[in-house]
């Protein structure tokens, strides 16, 4: 009986192990919420607020490492306080574009994933739509936008996985009147496996 229990025990850890070599790929959709904050060079304090953010995720990869990139429209808002207590509410909304790489952890659907890397924000105002932002994110044309990096952690259950992330701004956000801002925010979403 213990032969049985421990060749199962065996083929069971093999067939994992293997599972994680084989190249696989996956996409679907996700969606969540996120709380900015901004840093500045100046007299400004900033608080925490509510925004939003959803779009579409891929996962390529093999022996236990996958390239994770995500394009999601991303709402962000904060409140701004001087030194003299006047409060501004900024709210501004970008085209987000995470790279990241990283690892799961688990089998049988159920697992826990650890990732990292570079996000570009295209923000969306006058001077940039929707589909300008589009156009130079299908054409790597990062040059003059926003930079941040994330760090995140994730659990699979099935289909549908839940992300925890932290978003450390690299570059001031450029937007007008907040020049010498910089962005940083959690996000907490949801995502659903289409394929």
């Amino acid at each position: 009986m213990k032969k049985i229990i421990l060749s199962a025990a065996l083929l069971c850890f093999c067939a994992t192990a293997f599972s994680q070599i084989l190249p696989t790929f996956q996409f679907g959709i996700k969606g969540g919420a996120n709380l900015s904050k901004f840093s500045t060079e100046n007299t400004f304090s900033s608080d925490n607020k509510a925004g939003y953010y959803a779009g579409l995720w891929a996962r390529i990869g093999g022996a236990g490492i996958h390239f994770q990139p995500e394009l999601y429209l991303s709402g962000k808002n904060t409140n701004l306080e001087d030194n003299s207590g006047n409060l501004t509410k900024v709210k501004f909304t970008s085209l987000d574009v995470p790279l990241l790489i990283g690892t799961k952890i688990g089998a049988a659907g159920v697992g826990v994933r650890f990732n990292t890397g570079p996000v570009v924000s295209f923000l969306l105002d006058k001077k940039q739509s929707f589909g300008d932002a589009a156009g130079s994110a299908v054409h790597g044309r990062f040059k003059d936008q926003a930079y941040a990096w994330q760090f995140g952690a994730g659990v699979d259950v099935g289909g549908i996985g839940v992300d925890l992330r932290y978003e450390a701004g690299l570059s001031k956000i450029g937007k007008d009147g907040y020049d010498d801002t910089k962005l940083s925010l959690f996000t907490l979403g949801l995502a659903f496996k289409l394929f």
